[in-house]
């Protein structure tokens, strides 16, 4: 991020290809409303630190809330990590969080298994 001119271009080039690309742990460390802007991105990741918190902190729930809506007006999908509760799920649909990551979607699973799970209709939707 030190030559964002460059790393533009370098992102630019993998849309090109096909490659898709997100803000991960979006909210800490070097995600900025600025680079949000300028990053030719087409998701955001909301940080998990902020899924674990925000059914217990109002402020921390209005920060979520907050980054959806963002994300929507930006055009942006919006994937919230760490999701491990039915009643965080609950929140995140009724916010219109596209996708989520977490536990409650599915526990990890060795490489070597992961075609089967996605084969079985039991596997939760990712998608709320």
């Amino acid at each position: 991020m030190e030559d964002i001119t460059a790393t533009i271009e370098k992102l630019k080039a993998l849309r090109a290809l096909g490659v898709g690309v997100s803000i991960d742990d979006f909210g800490t460390g070097y995600s900025s409303l600025g680079y949000l802007a300028k990053l030719p991105v087409q998701a955001l990741k909301i940080d998990r630190s902020f899924i674990i918190l925000m059914l217990k902190e109002p402020d921390t729930m209005t920060l979520v809330s907050t980054m959806i809506s963002l994300a929507r007006a930006m055009r942006l999908n919006v994937v919230a990590e760490g999701v491990d509760s039915e009643d965080q799920a609950n929140f995140l649909r009724l916010a219109r969080c596209d996708e989520m990551q977490g536990h409650l979607i599915s526990k990890p699973v060795p490489r070597d298994s992961i075609t089967a799970l996605l084969r079985t209709k039991e596997t939760p939707e990712a998608v709320a």
